[in-house]
């Protein structure tokens, strides 16, 4: 069965690639043909061996929807106007194409929200009648207030697995900043000179390059790992010891690569995540003195709870791709 799959994907954003990576490779391994909708679909196609199409060329995604059975919306943050209106737009834009075409949708994995009251509307109205998979409990929340029915799944990024044989470094410590999180970049860097004053080893991890290097690079961290491939991203923070996200997908990676992490809530899906995983989050003017004390102490997240994220992160495929 063809699956055409709509994400942010060739963007260069690695928590994106990551969900892309784990979607194809889980598609794949159940006897599948994934689509990805792609800014750059030839890259796309060779980076992960599948199909792929012009997500805003309206021609080359109407071809891809009308040649799957399948259309799955996500993984990722898609349905929220808080970045912008036309962002919403856009997703919903795919789905109603879809349904028009006669194609099964799923909404898969996604968090949903912020959303603005009009924002909410519209997102009610589009998804009503379809199979709503989410991420997060928070999402569920949010269904709940658009009146519409969902389930719980997991981020795909939490299947995929380190490269074996990896160097363990348990004193060194991952920060992810974003570029445009100032305040918590500002507080990370008193978070990396007390780690680094303590003897831990601080690696700057840019999630995507084109808008976190200069943030990553002002940290004072002893490296700086500036990557769009979501392979180096997870053997990089399964080789360390504690992980500081403010990027959703460090946090993420972590808990698929068993390292302890803390997020930075920028945003209602990095607490959202913590809260799922029962992991510490700080709000954006973080206490860096709090956030160290964590890092020097590895604080776990609950182990048992991450793993019934994967297991419901499995399970979604099952349920998107039944009939």
């Amino acid at each position: 069965m063809k699956v055409t799959v709509s994400g942010y994907y060739g963007f260069g954003n690695t928590g994106d690639e990551a969900i892309a990576l784990a979607i194809t490779r889980e598609l794949k391994q159940r006897g599948h043909r994934p689509l990805l909708l792609s800014q750059t679909p030839e890259q796309t196609a060779e980076t992960y061996g599948c199909e792929s199409a012009p997500r805003m060329k309206p021609a080359g995604l109407l071809s891809a929807i009308a040649r799957s059975e399948v259309l799955l919306s996500g993984g990722g943050g898609l349905l929220q106007d808080k970045t912008s209106a036309r962002t919403l737009t856009y997703y919903l834009g795919v789905i109603r194409a879809a349904r028009l075409l006669g194609k099964r949708v799923v909404i898969f994995n996604q968090s949903i929200g912020p959303l603005s009251p009009e924002g909410g509307r519209k997102v009610a109205s589009a998804l009503r009648g379809l199979r709503v998979i989410v991420r997060d409990r928070g999402s569920l929340d949010t269904l709940q207030a658009l009146g519409i029915s969902g389930e719980l799944g997991g981020d795909p990024a939490l299947l995929l697995h380190p490269s074996p044989s990896l160097v363990r470094q348990p004193d060194q410590v991952i920060i992810a900043p974003r570029g445009d999180v100032t305040e918590a970049t500002e507080r990370l860097k008193t978070v990396t000179a007390s780690l680094q004053a303590q003897g831990r080893r601080v690696l700057a991890l840019s999630f995507m390059p084109a808008h976190d290097d200069a943030a990553a690079h002002s940290l004072g961290a002893d490296e700086v790992l500036s990557t769009v491939d979501p392979q180096v991203a997870l053997d990089a923070i399964a080789s360390c010891g504690f992980v500081i996200g403010v990027r959703l997908h460090a946090i993420i990676l972590a808990a698929a690569a068993g390292v302890p992490f803390a997020g930075v809530a920028y945003d209602p899906k990095v607490q959202g995540f913590c809260a799922d995983a029962g992991a510490p989050f700080h709000p954006i003017a973080l206490d860096p003195q709090d956030v160290c004390q964590q890092a020097y102490t590895r604080t776990a997240p609950d182990w048992n709870a991450v793993a019934e994220m994967k297991e419901r992160a499995e399970n979604s495929f099952t349920r998107a791709l039944s009939s």
